[in-house]
């Protein structure tokens, strides 16, 4: 019986999951990892939250909902098997008015169906036994919400895949991928060399480039992405213990973004962020520069206009916060009145990869579409760092077997 290739593209922590599940599950199999960059994980994998979300947002029976659920499972396990940071400091969501109170009651209601494990509401001075210097008429309490470093799981997956045989492609950025008349799998380089080997299977886990990789490669057009970034800022060390975990607000259902709030690093270092704005490229992590083919391609999708128009309330919202570190600071102390004075240090922007619909509506659950023998993860912002192992399980023993 021959040996079956698969080729796995990207070298995020979603790519990386997938080719270290084929291992596990095929360890006959050859295993090749396309990395476009000098080293795995150089994108959205290592500017996130680093946050291991419990489950609350996500609607009950959808992808995200059950997948980050595994998810939590998987990564806590595969922290503790590899002797990886992994601080579950907690997390409550904070309602300051009655209106965001209400919201609140919904987003408790979700997380019970979703089964997280000893979430509750918090109301008046209770708020205050757990995060001391918090204010809010309301909360919601998760407390096995924890923080990663994803960077850092994703570089030992990378070494696991060596170690159970697998390959791992660097500088090899995969412009198209092509079922043949004859079942197999031809992949072609950045100005259409063809990769030496055919392949039995594919999975495209390009994040950011998602979109082009699937288009190029005969699936359908949409949904497109179109790249928002996120800004963090650190707090100077002498304000970083003014909060114990997690410090988020109550989301308007209206927008997937979650607003600007207190998140607790992996280093022991304390952040504020993100606001969610249009980027100038889908890799501008500095923010500095342009990057026109990026640009041109949202600003030339209907789909980008019907959105904005839609969201002229928001983006004025969200524009004060990126033109004034105070307003910034500002939106982050509503919930912690102490920090007014504090001090903070920009750090690395997030890019969001946002999937978007031609009819300006923007993909909330993960999309995974299989063509032929080439599956494509087309969605998966956040939890997918949360659930990345859970999406390879489910890639692998389901999408690519056909139950799904």
């Amino acid at each position: 019986m021959s040996t079956i290739n698969y080729a796995v593209i990207g070298g995020g922590i979603n790519g990386l999951s997938v080719a270290r599940q084929l291992l596990i599950d095929y360890p006959d199999a050859n295993v090749t990892l396309f990395e476009k960059e000098s080293e795995v994980a150089r994108h959205q994998t290592s500017h996130n939250s680093g946050v291991v979300h419990a489950g609350l947002y996500y609607a009950k029976g959808s992808l995200k909902a059950r997948l980050c659920r595994r998810g939590v499972e998987l990564v806590r396990d595969y922290c503790q098997t590899n002797d990886l940071p992994y601080d579950q400091c907690g997390k409550v969501v904070v309602a300051l008015n009655k209106v965001e109170e209400e919201r609140l009651k919904k987003l408790f209601q979700i997380a019970l169906d979703n089964e997280v494990p000893n979430v509750r509401m918090l109301y008046g001075d209770e708020i205050k036994e757990v995060e001391p210097n918090c204010i809010g008429v309301a909360a919601l309490h998760s407390p096995e919400t924890a923080i990663v470093s994803y960077e850092a799981i994703a570089k030992r997956i990378a070494e696991e895949i060596r170690e159970r045989g697998g390959k791992i492609e660097l500088n090899s950025p995969i412009e198209s991928i092509i079922n043949t008349a004859n079942g197999k799998i031809i992949l072609t380089l950045a100005g259409g060399k063809r990769v030496a080997t055919e392949f039995d299977y594919a999975v495209s886990c390009a994040g950011l480039q998602s979109d082009r990789l699937a288009k190029n490669s005969g699936d359908i057009d949409t949904p497109k992405i179109v790249p928002f970034f996120g800004q963090y800022f650190v707090l100077d060390d002498q304000y970083t213990h003014d909060v114990k975990g997690l410090i988020y607000p109550v989301p308007d259902p209206k927008y997937p973004f979650l607003g600007v709030h207190f998140t607790k690093r992996i280093d022991g270092k304390m952040t504020i962020g993100p606001n969610a704005f249009l980027s100038k490229g889908r890799e501008n992590y500095d923010g500095k520069g342009f990057n026109w083919r990026d640009i041109k391609e949202y600003l030339l999708y209907p789909g980008f206009w019907r959105f904005a128009f839609r969201n002229i309330p928001a983006a004025m919202r969200e524009s004060k916060t990126v033109f004034s570190q105070q307003n910034f600071i500002n939106e982050a102390t509503k919930y912690v009145p102490s920090l007014a004075n504090m001090t903070v240090k920009p750090a690395t922007r997030g890019i969001r990869a946002q999937a978007m619909e031609a009819d300006g509506t923007l993909v909330d659950d993960f999309v995974i579409r299989r063509d032929g023998n080439i599956t494509h993860i087309r969605n998966a912002p956040s939890p997918g760092a949360t659930s990345s192992m859970a999406i390879a399980e489910y890639i692998v023993r389901e999408v690519m077997q056909g139950k799904a």
